[in-house]
């Protein structure tokens, strides 16, 4: 399996700055290629949100190539991912805590890393980023951590209601900013010709479903440049709707 892998951020049309840290790459190892993404979205006061998502990306990018190339030896498995990744989000709750502390201001970042390999596929996910799997439609494999989405889940909105909702972007859990924090851990069979995509939320809330299909569905991501492309066009799209937060978005493309 052979793997094309492309970004786009925009820090969109009201911030100062764009709190959002992303890292992918292709990676080969005696297991065969991988790829491995992480994308944060920082908040926080005097741009202490951007320092967050960073701090925790560089984590992540850490993890990849200190321990990353011990586990292919030993040989990777759900329970060593889901270890390891709990461990680099708890300490970095608490570390992002204490530099907020010592700075005077409240900061912290959501955050979705993936790890994809020939056969097998490894998500974390806090708060509202998103890994998407897009084949013939669209299938979120992740589960937003957001007050709308627990009131969907117990039945007092729709989805569509959700989408409308004030509170769509209010986390239940933030890295940095929650007491504790409790990532959601996804696994699943890596498949062949199929685009996987984190995004950050800003570049979902007005764009439809049909539209991330038409522009990122395997028959029209089949090569770097092209793919950058299209996802540009949905990044200008969402800025001429008048998305205000940043916007990030990451494709792999399996083959």
């Amino acid at each position: 399996m052979n793997f094309i892998v492309s970004a786009v951020t925009d820090i969109g049309t009201t911030k100062q700055t764009n709190q959002d840290s992303y890292k992918v790459q292709v990676l080969n190892t005696n297991q065969g290629k991988m790829v491995f993404a992480v994308l944060c979205d920082g908040m926080g006061g005097l741009a202490k949100g951007e320092v967050a998502s960073a701090s925790l990306v560089n984590a992540f990018c850490k993890w990849a190539r200190e321990k990353l190339p011990a586990l292919c030896e030993q040989g990777i498995t759900d329970s060593v991912m889901e270890a390891d990744w709990r461990n680099i989000v708890t300490t970095y709750n608490e570390k992002i805590k204490l530099y907020g502390k010592r700075w005077g201001v409240s900061m912290g970042t959501t955050v979705t890393a993936m790890l994809v390999t020939e056969q097998r596929y490894y998500i974390v996910n806090v708060g509202d980023t998103r890994a998407y799997e897009i084949f013939d439609g669209v299938k979120v494999l992740t589960r937003d951590q957001t007050v709308v989405a627990r009131e969907v889940e117990l039945g007092n909105l729709t989805p569509q209601e959700a989408e409308q909702d004030p509170r769509r972007s209010v986390l239940l859990q933030c890295v940095g900013a929650s007491d504790a924090v409790y990532p959601d851990m996804f696994f699943g069979e890596t498949k062949w010709n199929t685009v996987y995509m984190l995004c950050s939320d800003g570049f979902r809330h007005e764009i439809t479903d049909q539209e991330m299909y038409q522009h990122l569905n395997p028959n029209v991501m089949v090569e770097g440049d092209g793919m950058r492309q299209n996802m540009e066009s949905l990044v200008g799209l969402n800025k001429q709707r008048m998305e205000r937060d940043n916007i990030t978005v990451i494709t792999i493309r399996t083959f």
